[in-house]
C-alpha cells in the first residue's frame, strides 16, 4: 500500500438510544469492559500493515464531540495523525464523509464509531480490488442492509433493510475503499440525485453508485460483531469482552484497594491477589487499580472504573463510570454515569437494573 492509509471514523450523531449518559460526552466516551468503546475502536487497527502510518479523520458532532474528542485523542494517543471534521447537521453517513472529503485522497477505511468487530486488516497490503465490505450471517436480517453477491463472489449491490431472508450477510458498518477518490464522487453524485431516506444519505446508495461505475467490491465475513449504540448492546458487548479476553488479558488490568489488599494481576484462570474475607471478586470482572471495594460482591461480567468507591453491595452485569458510587445496593443490567451515586435498601435486596447519567444521585 503506497499511499498513507486513511481511516475515516463518523462519530458526529447525537446518541440519542445512549441517554442519558450521552448527554454529558459523545458516545464513543461510553465505557465498556475498562476502557471508553473508541478505545477498543482504535485497538482493531492493530492489525493494519502499518499501524503507526494511519492517518484518522474523526467526523464529530458539535459541542460535546467537537469539545472533547480531540483532547481524548491527544492525550491518550500522543503522536497519532489525526484530523477533525465537525458535522452540525445531521445528514447521514455519506454527508459526514463529504464534509471529510479533502482528507479521503488514497486508499481509506470507513468504520462505524459504534462498531466493533474482530478482523484482521493485514490483508489490505495486498488488496486489488476496488472495495471490501465486512460482513456477518445473521438469523434475521431484515432490520439492517445486506450484500448481494454473484456467483462469482462480487457484490453486486447493497440493499438496506431487505423483504426477506434469503440473503443473511448484514453489512456491519466496515468498508475498504481503494479510492477515497472514487467514493467522494460517488457521493457528490448521490447528492445531486437527491438519493436520501428521511433527509439522510447513507453509504449503501453511495456504494451502489460505485458499482454502477463499475467498481469491483468484495465481501469479508466476520464471525464477531459487537455494538455500542444502545444500553442492552453496550452490556452485551462488556460481558462478550470481559468473557472472551479475559480479566488478566485486559490491557492495564489491575484490581486494586480492596480495602486490605494488595494490588496485583488478574489472571484468567484465578485472582493472583490476596482478597479480604469481605470482598468476593466472580471473575470475569474488570476493576480499576484505583477503586475503592468494603464489604462488597463484584461480578461477574462487572466493570468497575477507575476513583469508583463501593461498600456493602453487590454488582454483576453492570458498568459503573469513573468515580461512581454505590452503597448499599445490589445492581445488575446497569450502566452507572461518571460521579453518580447510587444509595440502595441492602445489598440482600433484588437486584435493580438503573440507567443513570453522570453527576447523578438516586436514592432508594
Amino acid at each position: 500500500m503506497a499511499d498513507k492509509l486513511k481511516i475515516a471514523i463518523p462519530m458526529a450523531g447525537w446518541g440519542t438510544r445512549m441517554r442519558p449518559h450521552t448527554w454529558s460526552k459523545p458516545k464513543p466516551l461510553v465505557g465498556v469492559a475498562g476502557k471508553a468503546s473508541l478505545d477498543h475502536l482504535m485497538d482493531m487497527f492493530k492489525s493494519l500493515p502499518d499501524p503507526s502510518d494511519a492517518e484518522y479523520i474523526f467526523i464529530v458532532g458539535p459541542y460535546l464531540g467537537e469539545q472533547q474528542i480531540p483532547p481524548y485523542i491527544k492525550k491518550n494517543y500522543p503522536g497519532l495523525m489525526a484530523h477533525y471534521v465537525v458535522q452540525t447537521e445531521m445528514k447521514g453517513q455519506s454527508h459526514a464523509l463529504w464534509l471529510a472529503r479533502r482528507h479521503l485522497r488514497g486508499p481509506m477505511l470507513m468504520v462505524f464509531s459504534d462498531t466493533l468487530i474482530e478482523t484482521n486488516f493485514s490483508f489490505l497490503a495486498d488488496e486489488a480490488c476496488d472495495g471490501v465490505a465486512w460482513v456477518k450471517p445473521v438469523p434475521d436480517p431484515r432490520r439492517f442492509g445486506v450484500a448481494e453477491v454473484d456467483q462469482k463472489g462480487w457484490v453486486t449491490r447493497l440493499i438496506e433493510k431487505p423483504q426477506t431472508m434469503t440473503n443473511n450477510m448484514v453489512v456491519v458498518g466496515c468498508y475498504y475503499f481503494k479510492s477515497g477518490e472514487a467514493l467522494v464522487a460517488a457521493i457528490e453524485e448521490q447528492m445531486q440525485r437527491d438519493i436520501a431516506l428521511k433527509g439522510e444519505y447513507f453509504l449503501a446508495d453511495a456504494v451502489n453508485i460505485m458499482l454502477e461505475r463499475g467498481a469491483r467490491f468484495r465481501i469479508e465475513k466476520v464471525e464477531v460483531w459487537l455494538d455500542t449504540g444502545t444500553v442492552e448492546a453496550t452490556l452485551e458487548t462488556n460481558r462478550y469482552l470481559l468473557e472472551r479476553l479475559q480479566v488478566g488479558r485486559l490491557e492495564g488490568l489491575q484490581v486494586g484497594r480492596l480495602e486490605g489488599s494488595q494490588v496485583g494481576k488478574l489472571e484468567p484462570s484465578n485472582l493472583s491477589i490476596s482478597q479480604p474475607a469481605n470482598v468476593k471478586v466472580v471473575s470475569p470482572v474488570f476493576i480499576h487499580e484505583s477503586a475503592k471495594i468494603e464489604n462488597s460482591i463484584i461480578g461477574p461480567y462487572a466493570s468497575i472504573g477507575a476513583h469508583c468507591v463501593i461498600t456493602r453491595s453487590r454488582i454483576e452485569n453492570s458498568i459503573l463510570e469513573e468515580g461512581g458510587q454505590v452503597t448499599d445496593a445490589a445492581l445488575s443490567g446497569s450502566i452507572i454515569g461518571r460521579q453518580a451515586k447510587v444509595q440502595g435498601r441492602g445489598a440482600d435486596d433484588r437486584p435493580m437494573a438503573l440507567n443513570i447519567g453522570d453527576n447523578s444521585s438516586v436514592v432508594l
